[in-house]
């Protein structure tokens, strides 16, 4: 049984206090269990919300990495230094930063690796953009995306990996997949995973669909078989938001 993890990717929005403040009306609403709960916050809150977040039920995370411990790689953000803050989670390869930081499957592997080596859970983004789904190239882009963020990954550290489907014409535009259609793409990611590790590892891989999530849609994701979760944006930048998102997801 796999859990349900709901991630907010908060991308470059909230300033320290803004966060405190979330983090404070979060901590006031009773527990929901049956689900986990993520927030990906910018670099420069991940301090304060490390210690903010402890005892409550949220998991922090990052939204990017640097492959490399160390280096000169101005403006870059280490592995070591994203654990020495607590964080669990780093969302690698988000069509965002593909598009607008050159980020390639290439990269997506290696700091995937990387995070692995010390500790820290990925969650690895695919999608396809509005071209390649009406050219019907859907499959055939998360496949090559997701073989290739997998490549040297063992199948016991692959169970622990977090893959988001987002399909880069849903982000942040208003539109989403329905609910069958990501199920279906879902589905497939999942066999391609099989057919990398084997069907009882693919069936560990937790997938979530991301683009366009909101409080009153999550429920149709989450009901269908392949979908665990979802990874979210501009809904889970309140606090109300993202309790209402977690609460969706958990049935309740």
């Amino acid at each position: 049984m796999r859990t349900p993890i709901v991630a907010g990717n908060w991308k470059m929005f909230k300033t320290i206090a803004e966060a405190s403040d979330f983090s404070a009306n979060v901590s006031k609403a009773a527990p929901i269990a049956g689900v986990e709960q993520v927030i990906c916050a910018p670099f420069t809150t991940l301090p304060a919300l490390s210690e903010l977040f402890k005892g409550t039920s949220i998991a922090l995370g990052a939204q990017n990495m640097h492959y490399a411990e160390n280096g000169a790689f101005t403006g870059e953000i280490s592995p070591l230094m994203l654990k020495e803050l607590g964080v669990k989670y780093v969302i690698i390869g988000h069509s965002e930063r593909r598009q607008y930081f050159n980020e390639t499957d290439e990269t997506v592997n290696l700091k995937s690796k990387a995070a692995l080596q010390h500790g820290l859970l990925p969650i690895i983004c695919v999608g396809e953009t509005l071209a390649e789904r009406e050219a019907g190239k859907t499959e055939e882009v998360v496949r090559v995306q997701t073989e290739a963020a997998f490549a040297g990954i063992s199948a016991d550290q692959a169970k622990t990996v977090v893959v988001a489907y987002e399909p880069v014409w849903a982000i942040g535009t208003g539109k989403s997949s329905s609910s069958a259609e990501a199920n279906e793409t879902i589905r497939y990611i999942r066999q391609v995973i099989a057919s990398l590790y084997g069907q009882e590892t693919a069936d560990q891989v937790r997938i979530q669909y991301g683009g366009s999530v909101k409080p009153d849609n999550i429920a149709s994701y989450l009901q269908e078989s392949d979908i665990d979760g979802a990874l979210v944006g501009g809904a889970s930048l309140t606090a109300d938001g993202f309790l209402q998102l977690v609460a969706g997801a958990s049935g309740k």
